[in-house]
């Protein structure tokens, strides 16, 4: 998937900024390649739920929120995220109190 693609798929006006910063993303993600179109379609799943992928502003990881307006909804968002990283060999990392979670690549 083209870079401009997929920060629209994101919900991003593609610039060069947010170009430069997914590309540094990709680099920094190992084995990208392999989960690049799992990203997107955790993003899509979680969207039902509030929840989200987006560029880290700190990190040059993909980062995943969960907003969501119920702790049921959450707990549904985690669960997600939970089977999206057993399943595709995804190495997440969450962060101590709060409800975000870095993508740092796939698990070989």
């Amino acid at each position: 998937m083209q870079r401009d693609a997929m920060l629209t798929q994101l919900g991003y006006a593609p610039n060069s900024a947010l170009m430069s910063q997914l590309e540094r993303i990709e680099n920094n993600t190992s084995g990208y390649e392999k989960i690049q179109k799992h990203i997107m379609d955790l993003h899509d799943h979680l969207k039902v739920d509030g929840s989200y992928v987006a560029l880290s502003n700190t990190n040059d990881y993909f980062k995943i929120k969960v907003e969501s307006s119920s702790e049921e909804i959450a707990q549904e968002a985690h669960e997600k995220i939970k089977h999206f990283s057993d399943k595709f060999k995804v190495t997440i990392n969450k962060l101590d109190n709060k409800e975000t979670y870095y993508i740092l690549g796939f698990n070989h």
